[in-house]
């Protein structure tokens, strides 16, 4: 939930859904995150594993504080980023194949749907990623096609931790339900001063984790 550049943070369980830690006015690709997973490390907190959006600082201070630890890639950020750069009615054949593969990112639920969405995903490449790759094209439509596919084979390594391991999520929803609470009740109080907004933050993340 941001302001700008700055806006509240929060860690949920990936289980129960509970609060672990909130934090208000902070940058989400700072120091300030930084410190926020030591202030969890110092308080006893060894995460196995954490499912984020694919924010790369979000992912470099994980892995800085608990080394080892398991990246899942939300599978809904995914897909939907990835069906907004390939278009609801894409003309490109390239890009009509890639839409079909983000689509059925929802319906991967076994090792197997996995091994096949890879294979899909190889085959796609052979045809048309090498091309896309040294196409000298630009254009907006063009520049979404080769970010759909560069997030996607980035994603992938850490976008399926969650079929072996069922306490990992496969999406951040849970967080986003907490967020759609929160700016539910934040709404009520709108043009609080800066400290009555702190201290409004700071209440809810108690009333919320009891």
């Amino acid at each position: 939930m941001l302001w700008g550049r700055r806006g509240v943070y929060v860690a949920l369980d990936a289980v129960t859904h509970q609060l672990i830690l909130g934090a208000y006015d902070i940058a989400e690709g700072g120091k300030e995150l930084f410190n926020f997973y030591c202030k969890l490390s110092e308080a006893g907190l060894t995460p196995k594993s954490a499912t984020i959006d694919g924010n790369r600082p979000q992912m470099k201070y994980l892995e800085k504080v608990w080394p080892g630890i398991l990246i899942q890639r939300c599978v809904v950020h995914v897909q939907r980023q990835g069906l907004s750069w390939c278009r609801l009615h894409p003309k490109r054949t390239d890009a009509k194949h890639l839409r079909f593969l983000f689509t059925d990112l929802s319906k991967i639920k076994t090792p197997q749907d996995v091994y096949h969405f890879l294979c899909r995903v190889d085959l796609w490449e052979q045809r048309f990623g090498e091309a896309i790759e040294h196409t000298p094209l630009h254009g907006y439509v063009f520049t979404d096609l080769k970010n759909a596919r560069k997030m996607l084979l980035k994603a992938l390594p850490d976008l399926f931790h969650f079929i072996s391991n069922p306490h990992i999520a496969s999406s951040t929803n849970a967080l986003e339900g907490y967020f759609s609470r929160l700016k539910e009740h934040y709404r009520r109080h709108r043009g609080l001063s800066p400290r009555h907004r702190k201290n409004y933050f700071l209440w809810y993340f108690y009333l919320v984790s009891q």
